[in-house]
C-alpha cells in the first residue's frame, strides 16, 4: 500500500551541490513529495573535518582539503539512519526491498572568529545555519602541522559558540526594541517582549540559548526568529588516527563543558578520517572487519546518526511485507492517523484503525499472520499514541 518512490537526481538550489536523493510520496521539506526529513548542519572552524564527515555520512564528493574555506557553498546530501530492527524485520518477511529512515545533512563552510561581523564567509555562513533544524559542531582535537588553527577542541567550541551567540544577540536586540515599543500600545505584545528579554539577558552574557535553561514554552515562542542557538546540538570531537585510545577522555572533557545544557546537547568522540575510510568500503562484512581492526566496534557514524535522529524527538515505526520493509519517521507523541499520513495523506484523511504490534514481539512470533492467530495483534483507534518500534498496518476509507 506504500506509494512508489520518486527518484530526484537534482534539486535546483542556487549555489549548492546536491547528492542524488530518493524520496517517497508523503509529507516533507519539499512539500507534498518526500517523507519527514530533518536537516542537520555541520558547523565548525575551517579544516575541522566537516567535509570528511559529510562524505562519510552521505557518500558525497565534498572537497576535503587542508586549507581554509575549501567549502564555500553548502553541500547537501542524505544520510541513512541505521536500524537493526528494520533489517531483522526485512529478513523475517523476506522483503525484496529495505528502506531506512533518512536525515538531510548540510556541509556548511568553515566559521572563523568575527563571522558575526562579516569575517570569512560571514553573513552567508550564518544564513546557511539558519536553514537547518539542528546543528552538528565538528571540533578538531588532533595535531597536524599542515593544517592551520588550534587543535584544542575547547578553543574551537569557544569560537563557534561566541560567534553564534553574537549573531543571535544582534537579531534579538533589534526585535526586542521594536516589541517593547509595540507593547506600550498593545498589551498582547507583552509576553513576546518578556521572552525576548530572557533571550537577550542570556546572550548578553555570551550564553547560547541551548545552555540558558530556557523553559520549553519560551524556546517555542522564540522559534519564529530562527535563532542559531535556539536549536539542539550534537557535538563531534574529531581525534587523530594515532589518538584513538584518547576518544573517551576527550569526549568526556568536551561533555563536561555542557553540564548546564540538559538534554539539548549530545557529545560523541570519533576519528573522522578512519570512519571515512571504513565508510568507503561497500561490503558490510569487510567494513565491519576494518572498524573492528581499528578498535572502533560498530563505528561512531552509526551512533552519531542515531543520536542526531533522536535529538529532535524523531521516532520510527515500521511496515513490513514481502514487497518491502520500511522505516517511517514521526515525532514523539504523534497519533496513529498522523503516522499514517507519513505514508500518504489519504491514509490520514480516511483513517479507520491501525493494527499494531511491537517489532520484537513480531519477530518472536515469526510473521504477521502468526501474530494474528496468537491474538497478539492490537487494534488501535484515532487516539492511539504511536510508540518507537511499532509495526503498523492501517485501514482507511476515502
Amino acid at each position: 500500500m506504500s506509494p512508489n518512490a520518486i527518484s530526484v537526481s537534482s534539486v535546483p538550489e542556487s549555489g549548492t551541490h546536491v547528492t542524488e536523493i530518493a524520496f517517497a510520496a508523503g509529507f516533507g521539506r519539499l512539500g507534498s513529495l518526500g517523507p519527514l526529513m530533518e536537516r542537520f548542519g555541520l558547523v565548525g572552524l575551517p579544516n575541522a573535518g566537516k567535509s570528511s564527515l559529510y562524505n562519510s555520512l552521505t557518500g558525497g564528493g565534498a572537497l576535503a582539503a587542508p586549507y581554509p574555506f575549501a567549502t564555500k557553498d553548502p553541500n547537501i546530501g542524505v544520510a541513512r539512519v541505521p536500524d537493526e530492527r528494520l533489517d531483522r524485520l526485512a529478513a523475517m518477511s523476506k522483503s525484496k526491498q529495505t528502506i531506512h529512515a533518512q536525515v538531510e545533512v548540510v556541509d556548511i563552510g568553515g566559521l572563523v572568529e568575527g563571522a558575526s561581523k562579516g569575517e570569512g564567509l560571514g553573513n552567508k555562513f550564518l544564513a546557511n545555519i539558519r536553514e537547518v533544524d539542528a546543528i552538528v559542531f565538528v571540533l578538531r582535537a588532533f595535531v597536524n602541522d599542515d593544517i592551520t588553527g588550534p587543535s584544542d577542541p575547547l578553543e574551537h567550541l569557544r569560537v563557534v559558540e561566541i560567534e553564534l551567540a553574537l549573531a543571535d544577540l544582534e537579531t534579538v536586540e533589534k526585535r526586542l526594541h521594536q516589541t517593547q515599543r509595540q507593547a506600550k500600545l498593545d498589551k498582547a505584545m507583552a509576553d513576546e517582549a518578556a521572552n525576548l528579554q530572557i533571550a537577550y539577558d542570556a546572550l548578553s552574557e555570551g550564553l547560547p540559548l541551548y545552555r540558558a535553561g530556557l523553559k520549553d514554552d519560551v524556546r517555542d515562542a522564540l522559534a519564529p526568529y530562527f535563532l542559531l542557538t535556539n536549536r539542539r546540538v550534537l557535538v563531534v570531537v574529531n581525534v587523530g588516527e594515532g589518538d584513538i585510545e584518547a576518544i573517551p577522555e576527550k569526549e568526556a572533557m568536551v561533555a563536561a563543558e555542557f553540564n548546564n545544557a540538559g538534554d539539548n546537547v549530545e557529545v560523541i568522540g570519533m576519528c573522522v578520517q578512519l570512519e571515512a575510510e571504513a565508510a568507503a568500503i561497500e561490503d558490510p562484512v569487510e567494513r565491519a572487519e576494518i572498524l573492528e581492526g581499528f578498535g572502533l566496534g560498530e563505528g561512531a557514524l552509526f551512533r552519531m546518526v542515531r543520536s542526531a535522529y533522536h535529538l529532535l524527538g524523531l521516532r520510527t515505526y515500521f511496515t513490513t511485507g514481502e514487497k518491502e520493509s520500511r522505516a517511517w519517521t514521526f515525532y514523539e507523541g504523534s497519533t496513529a492517523p498522523v503516522c499514517a499520513g507519513r505514508i500518504h495523506t489519504d491514509f490520514q484523511r480516511g483513517f479507520i484503525r491501525a493494527e499494531v504490534i511491537q517489532w520484537d514481539q513480531l519477530l518472536e512470533l515469526g510473521s504477521w499472520n502468526a501474530a494474528k492467530d496468537a491474538g497478539k495483534m492490537r487494534v488501535e483507534g484515532k487516539d492511539y499514541i504511536a510508540q518507537d518500534g511499532d509495526v503498523m498496518e492501517f485501514r482507511f476509507n476515502v
